[in-house]
């Protein structure tokens, strides 16, 4: 009897040790074209309206970075990235929306210290880390934090938008050669990034919103031929952008900016 209780016991804290640090540890994506999939919460949370403990962001930090998510109302809603070093590097962070590996988003803060960058439209569930780059190398990355129900009204996950649909909703798109497409509208500004070939290379949208040359956007789209991301931006208007093909960090295909 005292043989099974330690067994018991000894089970009990393992399961405890994986829920805290292997599932944030998991989250991790592939590099290559991937299909959709689930990703493990960091922490355990319930799912329903925000509760008095999320009141505040939470952040994840690297020496020169500081990445948060926040719900609304709080000092930082949406999800930001501060610069928080005077050096010639700048702080990203990267993220995915309500579990769906197949579109990731980075956000490129092109301020000086104490400059902070984000967007306000996000998902149910955010995974996110923050990144340090030199020009448009990564050059050091966190690990990868998920949190849930911070937004009021979260973005829902678009994954069945084809690159012929994501034309026909849009105002404007410009393609580049490897056939990565871009389409946009202003009315409540909405980005597609779409993947038309069936290749190993990625489709991206590089652009800026707003007229501000300091915040630079992204939507790398990995689920393959066929398949669009997605990102809102409310009323802010893009104002600079292109379409490119990346094989994994090395761009093979690009445009020179278009202005809006």
């Amino acid at each position: 009897m005292a043989l099974r209780r330690a067994v018991i016991a000894a089970a009990v804290i393992m399961a405890t040790a994986f829920s805290t640090d292997g599932a944030a540890a998991a989250v991790a994506p592939p590099h290559r074209t991937i299909q959709a999939a689930p990703i493990a919460p960091a922490t355990a949370e319930p799912v329903g309206a925000p509760t008095e403990a999320a009141a505040e962001p939470v952040c994840v930090r690297l020496k020169g970075a500081e990445a948060c998510v926040g719900p609304d109302g709080s000092d930082r809603p949406g999800i930001t990235i501060e610069d928080t070093a005077d050096d010639h590097r700048h702080p990203a962070v990267e993220y995915y929306l309500n579990g769906y590996l197949g579109t990731k988003y980075v956000i490129h803060n092109l301020g000086r210290k104490g400059a902070v960058r984000g967007n306000r439209e996000i998902g149910k569930v955010v995974t996110f880390r923050a990144a340090l780059y030199q020009g448009n190398h990564r050059v050091k990355y966190g690990r990868w934090k998920t949190v849930q129900n911070v937004a009021k009204y979260p973005v829902k996950r678009d994954t069945r938008t084809t690159p012929a649909g994501a034309r026909g909703k849009s105002r404007t798109c410009t393609s580049t050669k490897g056939a990565a497409t871009l389409c946009f509208g202003e009315r409540k500004t909405f980005v597609y990034a779409c993947d038309t070939a069936a290749d190993e290379y990625q489709a991206r949208a590089e652009y800026f919103v707003g007229g501000d040359p300091t915040t630079r956007y992204e939507i790398h789209q990995l689920a393959g031929v066929g398949t669009c991301g997605r990102a809102e931006h409310g009323d802010l208007s893009i104002s600079m952008y292109r379409a490119s093909v990346f094989d994994h960090g090395r761009r093979k295909a690009t445009r020179l900016y278009k202005y809006n």
